[in-house]
């Protein structure tokens, strides 16, 4: 069993997210990239950041949320994933969440959501993000110098198909 795929404590469970979870996913999504990637430069402010979250991903791309369900707890967003057809968006988990098989489970639900294929963008300095999608079998196929992205970051973009 690899570092990602230990259990993580209590129960998760996936569901589709709701309108209401717009300020929770607002605040997982600022928290993993300041700690993923802490050389980000900043382009929206959170008010703007929740704007988006609340009117462009959560109405417009298939979202689903992991949950952390400990005994006698309520249940904590630890994870999302955002699709548009077969585009991988977003995959972002809390930081205490890493490496604990959550982001493989998101990924999981992609695959089923998009059975002929997934494709995204992730950043080329991101190299726990790049490792964790070829471990899951993506491939990159272009490079870019940061002039596709808001934040001038060079990104790379994966392939998956089921067919390999």
């Amino acid at each position: 069993m690899s570092s990602d795929d230990r259990p993580a404590a209590g129960h998760i469970r996936l569901r589709e997210a709701r309108s209401g979870d717009a300020d929770r996913l607002t605040r997982l999504f600022l928290a993993s990239r300041a700690s993923a990637m802490p050389y980000l430069r900043r382009v929206h402010s959170d008010e703007a950041t929740l704007g988006w979250m609340t009117h462009v991903v959560l109405p417009g791309t298939d979202v689903w949320v992991a949950e952390l369900r400990a005994d006698g707890a309520d249940a904590e967003i630890v994870g999302f994933v955002s699709l548009d057809g077969q585009e991988l968006e977003h995959l972002y988990l809390s930081p205490g969440a890493w490496r604990r098989g959550i982001g493989t489970l998101l990924l999981a639900k992609a695959r089923e959501r998009s059975p002929e294929g997934l494709a995204l963008h992730t950043f080329q300095r991101n190299t726990a993000a790049r490792a964790f999608y070829e471990r899951h079998g993506f491939t990159p196929s272009e490079f870019d110098d940061g002039s596709r992205n808001e934040e001038g970051e060079p990104d790379v973009r994966y392939r998956w198909s089921a067919t390999g």
